[in-house]
């Protein structure tokens, strides 16, 4: 395996495709992916913003989810498309840093609004009378300003450790895109300390939150089997099923990865199962939420009227 000395100033990153035609498939399929993520996440963004019957405090967290999730994508697809058409794969050393920072901003910031979404439902259904104080604009700011910061703290903190690690191995990431772990597999000293904080943090940033979450439902279910209405009990159930399958499909590989001790990682299977949280979460939070929500689905109708009434 080749060695590169502690100055150089690039990485290589392995990509996530065998160049073949099966990873030339595998590819164009991605790609469809990220453009299906672009269209669903912005429209979901502008239609809460255009449309007055969404300028509700749960569509404005769903906003930041769709905002959160363009971001996301966007931070480690195009890297990846540009490396397997030009097959050039290597990343400075700065590059790498700044894509690790974003990457780490979001995942954690995306655990908390998770969280935040899931109190909203909770006192929404459960206390709807103080439903316009405790959710008020003002509360929505603080939370989605509140997610934004600390994920950005705890993606500083971690960043600047990989840094200023030494990296005396080969510089080659058996990754699609610059994950702490993986580049720590590079390092030429102990970094059992590292491992820890990255169980600390998963623990706060995503397994705290899905606990939360999975608390506040449980309440939500049990309000929702007392109701009387079998139209709000309904409605009630879609808007946890569709929240929790979100919360699920994104948490679960998520926390399968970074709870591993580092003995029994694989890197083919952190690479496969990184897709479901960096790509397909993305791709698939604005079709959850838009099709199982009819007041989303009514103001795609109403925009796609005014749409067609103009052109006439």
């Amino acid at each position: 395996m080749e060695n590169y000395n502690q100055t150089s100033t690039y990485f290589i990153l392995l990509g996530l495709f065998p160049s073949s035609r099966i990873g030339l498939f595998l590819f164009s399929l991605i790609v469809l992916l990220f453009l299906m993520a672009l269209f669903g996440n912005l429209s979901m963004i502008l239609l809460i913003f255009l449309d007055t019957q969404l300028q509700k405090p749960m569509y404005f967290l769903l906003s930041q989810l769709s905002l959160m999730d363009l971001t996301y994508i966007s931070n480690i697809v195009p890297k990846m498309a540009y490396d397997f058409l030009f097959g050039n794969k290597s990343i400075s050393f700065i590059a790498c840093g700044i894509q690790s920072f974003f990457f780490l901003t979001l995942a954690g910031a995306e655990g908390l609004l998770l969280a935040s979404m899931a109190y909203d439902r909770y006192v929404a259904i459960c206390f709807p009378l103080h439903y316009p104080i405790k959710i008020s604009r003002r509360v929505c700011v603080f939370m989605i300003i509140g997610s934004w910061l600390l994920g950005s703290i705890n993606s500083c903190a971690h960043t600047i450790y990989a840094l200023h690690i030494p990296y005396c191995r080969s510089r080659t990431i058996n990754h699609f895109f610059c994950d702490v772990p993986a580049m720590l597999t590079l390092a030429c000293m102990d970094t059992w300390v590292y491992e820890y904080t990255v169980f600390v943090s998963t623990t706060i940033f995503l397994l705290l939150p899905f606990t939360c979450i999975v608390f506040s439902y449980g309440r939500v279910l049990l309000a929702v089997y007392r109701m009387h209405s079998t139209e709000g009990k309904k409605k009630a159930y879609s808007t946890c099923s569709t929240h929790l399958t979100v919360v699920t499909f994104y948490s679960a590989p998520f926390a399968y990865t970074y709870l591993r001790p580092k003995s029994l990682r694989s890197p083919t299977e952190d690479k496969v199962l990184a897709v479901f949280y960096t790509i397909l979460t993305p791709t698939l939070n604005p079709v959850i939420y838009s099709m199982r929500n009819k007041e989303v689905m009514g103001a795609l109708r109403r925009a796609i009227q005014r749409t067609c009434s103009v052109k006439m």
